[in-house]
């Protein structure tokens, strides 16, 4: 039998995140777009950081037909590496008289972000950006393709960063950091050593 789960956040009741998610307002949009896939994962950072901005909307599926109607009067970027991409540190500043900036994060496994540009050609002819060098992801329990990659929350924290200075947005992973402590917690330290490695200790 399931247990009850919360409605906002949809993680167990007694595990509910809401009081760590913060309404953060941000100058850029955020559309994130995700693969019905992840929808049910126990750990959906796309969820929170939709959740944590005010300007941010989350969509679930594979193809996005209204996508064109959605990128209307802004300029939208796609974040996702390509040999075209502009590093988002490295953009012109946007002026005032531009129109607002939304920028297009797929949220899925590597391979399922890419079915999503190949089944919307809209998104996949955007402008690419993608993310500086930066610290190592904290989604430790989640095998990631490449050293520097990082959950969906956590580049989105970092773009706005940049695209938001001098704002920050790392209220964002408060209950991020929550959610990886739990399930590691939850398959215990041996489990979570042998499978992920032991964390750094701190110095």
């Amino acid at each position: 039998m399931s247990r009850p789960a919360c409605t906002r956040c949809q993680r167990p009741v007694p595990l509910c995140l809401c009081a760590l998610i913060p309404r953060l307002q941000s100058r850029t949009r955020v559309l994130l777009l995700q693969h019905p896939s992840e929808r049910r994962h126990p750990l959906n950072t796309a969820r929170l950081a939709a959740l944590g901005l005010v300007n941010a909307r989350l969509e679930i599926g594979e193809e996005f037909p209204e996508l064109p109607l959605w990128l209307e009067g802004q300029e939208a970027r796609l974040l996702f590496p390509g040999p075209e991409a502009i590093r988002l540190d490295l953009l012109p500043p946007s002026a005032e008289t531009c129109p607002p900036r939304l920028l297009v994060v797929p949220d899925g496994t590597w391979r399922k972000a890419r079915l999503l540009l190949h089944a919307n050609p809209a998104l996949a002819a955007l402008p690419r950006v993608t993310l500086p060098p930066g610290p190592p992801s904290r989604y430790r329990v989640r095998k990631a393709p490449a050293a520097d990659a990082v959950s969906t929350i956590e580049a989105v924290v970092a773009a706005l960063n940049i695209l938001d200075a001098p704002a920050r947005f790392e209220a964002l992973l408060a209950p991020f950091e929550t959610l990886i402590e739990g399930q590691i917690t939850a398959m215990g330290m041996e489990t979570f050593a042998r499978n992920h490695g032991m964390p750094e200790q701190d110095a």
